[in-house]
């Protein structure tokens, strides 16, 4: 572990774009290997979080792997008077990728649950970068509001919720009072037996875990992360269809998704769908998880398809 955060703080790049200041991975390509990756995290995490998937990666190829506005501490959008609606989300990742990829350029999408939906708006927006695409893989991601496999009570609940703490006076109010470290490590302690990131562990490693969430919480804006929750469970993808193959990495018994639903709204999207299984305890990677730690996010079938070249 401490030899993947050493490694995370050698690769990691200042990124400035329209007006906004975060950070992104850069891993150059192994001697040999021509693929580029194009790697988006979700929307509860950090550089840190994802780095360990993106060095695994890097066995395949080059690997790039930005902040999204207001998530892993980068400037949200409310800064230049923007929402951090999904279009504005596309939009910026269109941007990041004709800035960072010559014109010509193909490359490789691997996008982790939130990320595939910023990916999916792009490639349907932008067709001029869905051609540039060689493959396409989503790791536990969805694209439609019927994905979620909660009760639909559960589902207005926390959307309502969502959607109230995304406007800024709520938001600084929950900050400032709910989201203090105190609050957060025994809200955690209170749901260890049922949470899948801490059931199962052992002492030392909860507590690491817990700390890491604390700080996923302090540096994420809560209006972004509000406002991205309240409107993914009213997300309808656009129809335009795109002339890509998706492989999906479907965790069994997610408890976020109904894969059979997840199924059905990518075909309706995507030229073809091949569904890759695995079976993890927890939704995505967390805290500073090693090459190891991430590799059953990467299956066999996904890993075969990185091994041939371009």
């Amino acid at each position: 572990m401490v030899k993947t955060a050493n490694a995370a703080a050698e690769s990691i790049r200042p990124l400035y774009m329209n007006g906004l200041s975060g950070r992104m991975i850069k891993l150059p390509p192994p001697r040999g290997k021509r693929r580029e990756i194009l790697l988006i995290s979700g929307h509860h995490t950090s550089i840190e979080r994802i780095f360990g998937l993106a060095e695994y990666l890097n066995r395949y190829g080059g690997v790039t792997s930005p902040d999204l506005p207001g998530f892993g501490g980068m400037d949200p959008f409310h800064k230049i008077g923007e929402k951090p609606t999904l279009d504005n989300m596309a939009d910026y990742l269109a941007a990041f990728v004709k800035l960072r990829y010559k014109k010509n350029r193909r490359f490789t999408i691997m996008a982790v649950s939130y990320g595939f939906s910023v990916a999916t708006r792009m490639l349907q927006k932008y067709p001029d970068i869905a051609k540039r695409v060689d493959a396409l893989v989503s790791i536990s991601g969805y694209t439609h509001k019927a994905d979620f496999r909660w009760k639909k009570s559960s589902i207005l609940l926390l959307g309502g919720a969502a959607w109230t703490v995304s406007f800024a006076p709520m938001s600084f109010f929950v900050k400032h009072t709910l989201l203090r470290a105190p609050v957060i490590k025994l809200l955690y302690r209170a749901a260890e037996k049922r949470h899948p990131k801490l059931k199962g562990v052992g002492n030392e490693e909860r507590d690491e875990r817990i700390n890491f969430e604390i700080k996923l919480w302090r540096i994420n804006d809560l209006r972004t992360y509000t406002y991205v929750s309240s409107r993914g469970f009213r997300m309808v993808p656009a129809k335009k269809h795109v002339d890509l193959v998706v492989h999906h990495v479907a965790i069994e018994d997610d408890h976020y998704f109904d894969n059979l639903l997840v199924e059905e709204h990518m075909r309706t999207i995507y030229k073809d769908f091949v569904l890759v299984k695995t079976k993890l305890p927890v939704h995505a990677p967390t805290v500073l998880a090693t090459p190891k730690d991430v590799a059953p996010f990467v299956p066999p079938k996904i890993r075969a398809l990185l091994r041939r070249q371009p």
